[in-house]
């Protein structure tokens, strides 16, 4: 089964993710649990918890269908010892509000070495964050997503999220969220079917599909291997339709929220329909 969503908005309260997902054709959706670009935030409430738990169970959506992203202001690689103490911290307390939701994963960008640390120190550093904090949470996957290489962003390489993996004690709960947009500007192509073929051969190869727990399906204004992370909706970009129709028809990517963060939400209804007629289903 595909599970094909948005990233839609929690404006109001958590509880409201599942209803705006369900209006827009959804069966899977990404959110943010607290405000994504601010470190304090008011914990939940057992009245906010409840909500959201029965919205979900009203709209039809399991914990599998469902990737709640961290905050963007986290980073677990930083080389300055109080900042990384703070990003784990907030790390931490994303994991125990997705806990708190009934929720099974956390998708998160691994880090940046800030022209600090080299990368292999800093993937290093990032994986000791990742033990910390599964090692004071349970019952949350930790989903690293990879990253189109802006900047010092680390995790653009498929040998860099292999690197995080091998370094974490608990495999059961880490995985992997691979964006499109990403993957390309990164330097994987994705331009019709033996583009495809061969970067999926070369993720199951150095990653395993064993660990993809999650995607973000975007096209990409930006031009192949640029590592400008740009995203456009879905057939408007450098990628083109063949990339998520190959996507849809492939049983390696079922049962994994797949996950709209295209640029037009206007269009989210018509995206999510095409790829329902990709994948088999009605829309």
């Amino acid at each position: 089964m595909k599970y094909i969503g948005a990233h839609v908005s929690a404006s109001g309260g958590v509880f409201n993710a599942p209803l705006n997902a369900v209006e827009i054709g959804a069966t899977a959706f990404a959110l943010f649990t607290k405000n994504q670009k601010q470190w304090k935030s008011s914990a939940l409430t057992e009245e906010a918890i409840a909500k959201f738990k029965q919205n979900c169970q009203q709209c039809h959506f399991n914990p599998e269908q469902i990737l709640p992203h961290d905050s963007y202001l986290i980073n677990l690689g930083h080389p300055e010892t109080d900042k990384l103490e703070k990003s784990r911290q907030a790390f931490i307390d994303e994991l125990q509000r997705c806990r708190q939701l009934g929720l099974i994963y956390l998708n998160f960008h691994p880090g940046s070495h800030l022209k600090q640390l080299d990368e292999t120190d800093c993937l290093s550093r990032i994986a000791e964050s990742i033990n910390l904090a599964l090692q004071q949470t349970n019952g949350v996957t930790a989903v690293i997503e990879n990253t189109a290489g802006q900047g010092s962003n680390l995790g653009y390489r498929f040998e860099h999220l292999a690197q995080l993996i091998e370094q974490v004690d608990d495999k059961e709960r880490v995985g992997v969220c691979l964006d499109t947009c990403h993957t390309f500007v990164s330097g994987y192509d994705l331009r019709g079917l033996e583009a495809c073929e061969k970067t999926f051969a070369e993720f199951e190869q150095v990653v395993g599909f064993e660990y993809l727990k999650g995607m973000h399906l975007n096209d990409s204004k930006t031009l192949y291997g640029s590592r400008v992370d740009r995203h456009a909706p879905l057939g408007a970009g450098e990628i083109g339709w063949d990339c998520f129709k190959y996507i849809l028809a492939d049983d390696r990517f079922d049962d994994i929220p797949l996950i709209l963060e295209t640029t037009q939400p206007e269009l989210w209804p018509q995206e999510i329909a095409a790829l329902k007629r990709f994948s088999g289903l009605s829309s």
